[in-house]
């Protein structure tokens, strides 16, 4: 990447990780008055945290509202190869923190309803590919990654 396209590429990340910040404090309240336990919204909140800062910037620029259709691709490939703490409940938590914040994200008018029931569909219909692919990916007999990986 040229340093002019990496610098605005930054500058980018720097915009929607503020943006992120006024977003995860709101949705923290959002969370709160749903009566949530504080370890269980907190939880949620350092799920959506990574989604949005870690996983959406990684690459590109991704607006969090942006994000929705992503899922598949964190869940089923990138969390299972980039998070130590990947495991099938670890994959289930986020995809639960992840309905949260996106519920929270249409309610507020920022994401559309057939996005957030597209995820939702998403995570019903892929959540076993994605447990079956951390199991193979930790099962140390499996070597090849065509096998880990369903190629």
């Amino acid at each position: 990447m040229p340093e002019d396209e990496y610098q605005k590429y930054e500058q980018a990340c720097k915009r929607i990780k503020k943006a992120n910040t006024k977003l995860l404090e709101q949705f923290e309240q959002w969370l709160s008055e749903k009566r949530l336990a504080e370890k269980t919204v907190r939880r949620h909140v350092e799920n959506a945290e990574f989604y949005i800062n870690t996983f959406l910037l990684y690459e590109d620029a991704i607006p969090a509202k942006e994000g929705a259709n992503q899922i598949s691709m964190f869940l089923g490939y990138w969390f299972i190869r980039k998070a130590m703490w990947a495991s099938p409940s670890a994959i289930r938590e986020n995809a639960a923190s992840l309905k949260k914040f996106y519920a929270f994200m249409q309610e507020q008018g920022e994401v559309s309803a057939e996005a957030l029931q597209d995820l939702k569909e998403t995570i019903k219909e892929e959540m076993p590919d994605w447990i079956g692919t951390i199991e193979r990916y930790d099962d140390p007999d499996i070597t090849d990654p065509r096998k880990i990986w369903g190629l």
